[in-house]
This record gives structure tokens, sequence and C-alpha cells, in this order.
């Protein structure tokens, strides 16, 4: 029986955008096109959804149903930037992620030894550390397969998460609208409706032929997935390159001997979770990333085979002179090697 989680940050980009402006929250926002431009809603948080606003809503249609909607404009590099930092999160607690999109992905951890292989513990664990380290929310849902676990993951947003164990996977799908299988949209929930079908427990009164029949391959799609089935695995595109731990400051460090202050737990933070980290794995780079507080970032790199606090406060300082400014965000992590690669290979030193 598999473990899966399916994570979801909560209207990802809006939440970016009140993380790194305070005064946004408790105000209508989204972030998207221009409403005289012909712009399109990427997403909205919940202030805005009130009035109706959602994602790929025409900007226009946005702002006349919530005049004092805020449409920021995307910012895709800090964007990007949190979702890597959240992916390494996940791979602390699973090699088997599957990434979605920037703001989801799905987890298998049916082999985990961590919190005594509860996928629920694990889960609130790694909300609770997104929250800490990004300081946005996810919510996540728990089930035997990634239909559940999709589906459970919206069941109580924002910021929480749903269980979906074994036992109750079919008085779970029984009540469950049809629009919540993927690829029901409204044209196939219409044809659906002709028939009487509005829930899977309707469609579970069909054998696979008649519905194959009717639907063709979808047929046999909504005659498992109506019955909880759902056997697909968790696909892997690639392996981790990187590990690395970050915090954002409430209030900025001012001057490299604050950063500096804060290296030994950012360094003893990532020792820790190397150790989570197979053996087949090897270290070839370290780095130290510094955001400054006009959000200009630089990272600075050397070649090393272990995580050194001396070689930390050395990268520190060099990259922290490139700018001489307050620091928001400083980050420490290393580079690898996967030696489970069959075409993995590395250069040595030539003076090593």
């Amino acid at each position: 029986m598999r473990k899966i989680i399916h994570c979801d940050a909560d209207c990802f980009y809006a939440s970016v955008e009140m993380r790194d402006d305070p005064s946004l929250r408790d105000r209508p926002i989204a972030v998207g096109g221009s409403s005289d431009r012909r712009g399109v809603i990427s997403t909205c948080n919940y202030e805005a959804r009130k009035f109706g606003v959602h994602s790929a809503m025409p900007s226009s249609t946005a702002k006349r149903l919530c005049p004092d909607l805020i449409i920021l404009p995307g910012r895709m590099e800090v964007y990007k930037d949190v979702s890597q930092h959240m992916r390494h999160i996940f791979y602390d607690y699973t090699e088997l992620v599957e990434p979605l999109s920037l703001d989801e992905a799905f987890l298998d951890v049916s082999d985990s030894s961590l919190h005594h292989g509860s996928a629920t513990l694990i889960a609130k664990e790694i909300r609770q550390r997104v929250k800490n380290e990004l300081g946005i929310t996810i919510s996540a849902g728990i089930a035997p397969n990634k239909f559940l676990a999709k589906v459970a993951s919206d069941w109580n947003k924002p910021d929480g998460q749903f269980v979906i164990p074994p036992s109750d996977v079919q008085a779970f799908v029984t009540k469950l609208p049809v629009k919540k299988i993927y690829g029901v949209g409204k044209a196939m929930a219409a044809k659906l409706a002709e028939i009487n079908i509005f829930t899977c427990e309707d469609i579970q009164k069909f054998s696979v032929f008649e519905l194959s029949q009717r639907f063709g391959v979808m047929g046999s799609r909504l005659y498992n997935l109506s019955r909880g089935i759902d056997d697909r695995e968790v696909t892997v595109g690639r392996r981790r390159k990187s590990l690395s731990v970050e915090n954002t400051f409430t209030h900025d460090l001012q001057d490299i001997d604050r950063c500096l202050n804060e290296l030994p737990l950012l360094a003893q933070q990532l020792v820790t979770r190397l150790r989570r980290v197979e053996d087949d794995y090897k270290v070839v780079k370290l780095f130290v990333k510094i955001k400054f507080n006009d959000f200009t970032s630089t990272t600075i790199e050397r070649s090393k085979s272990s995580v050194s606090l001396v070689d930390l406060q050395e990268l520190c300082k060099e990259a922290y002179a490139r700018k001489n400014m307050p620091v928001r965000l400083l980050g420490v992590g290393v580079s690898f090697i996967d030696l489970r690669e069959d075409q993995a290979f590395f250069q040595l030193d030539l003076f090593n």
C-alpha cells in the first residue's frame, strides 16, 4: 500500500507577494497582466476570491468584480527561487518527488522511516518547515494513491491537510462529485449529467464496458477513479542536484558581522540534512547565497567535498562585498554529483 502526499502551495504567487510586502495582507490582490492591456489573472489571494476573482480570468473582469483589487506584475525568478527551496525540503523526506508545477508536487513516502513511517506526521512537518523557512503556507493531502491525495489536498485549504486512510477510501469516493475527477471538465460533466451521473457513486452503477462504450478511454478511467483505484506511480524526472538551507530574516542584517553570526546555525542545519542524504551522492561544491534588501541576489560557490564553517565564512564575505548592503536572506548549500546516474562523472582538481 502506497503512502502518497500531495503538497500544494496556497495561492502561491500572491502568497510570496504578501510575504515580501506585509502591507498587502488582508487586501485583495492578484498577480497578472494589466487590466488595460488585456491581461489575465495568474493567481489571487483569498481576499480577492471573496469577490469572485479567480485564475485565468481577464484582469478587466477581475477589476469590475473587485474595484479595489491590486494587480501586481509577476516576478517569476522570485517564484522559481521559492519553488526550488520548497522542493529541497521535499527531498529531505523522499527521493520520490514528482513536481507538477512550481507550487505543487507528489511525494511517495511509502518507504520512509521518519516519524515511524507516518505520512500524516511527515506532511505536518513539511508544512511547518515551509512556513518557517519560506514564510508561505502549503496544504497537503495524504492518501494511498495520487488521485485521492490530490483531491485531499484541496479539502482543508488554506494551510491545512486532510488524510484518506485506506479503510475510508470507499466511503470517501462514494459522495465525491464527478468534477473532482481529473479530466472531467464542464463539457464532460454535462455529458455525465445527461445520464444522471453527478457523483462517483452514480458512476459505480455502470460497468466498465458501458462506460468505455460511451466515453472511450475516459470510460475506464471513470470506472477506476470512481472506486478510488489509481495505480500510477510517482514519476521522478530527475534526482536532486543540490541541497541548501536559507533564512529570510524579519529584520535585515545590517553588516557582514551580523551575517557571519548567522552562519554557524545555518551550517549546522545543512550538516543535519546532509546526514539524511544517501551515500550515492558526492558533494562537489559549497555555496553561499545572499539576497540584499533591494531584492537582488548573488551566489558564490567553490569546489569543496564537505561543509566547513571557515569556507562558508570566506564565501559569505566575498558575496557581501559585492554590494555592501543590508541582507534580507542568507543561505548556504552544497551541489552534488549523483553517482547513480550511468554517465555521472566529475573532474578532479589538478593539484588535489
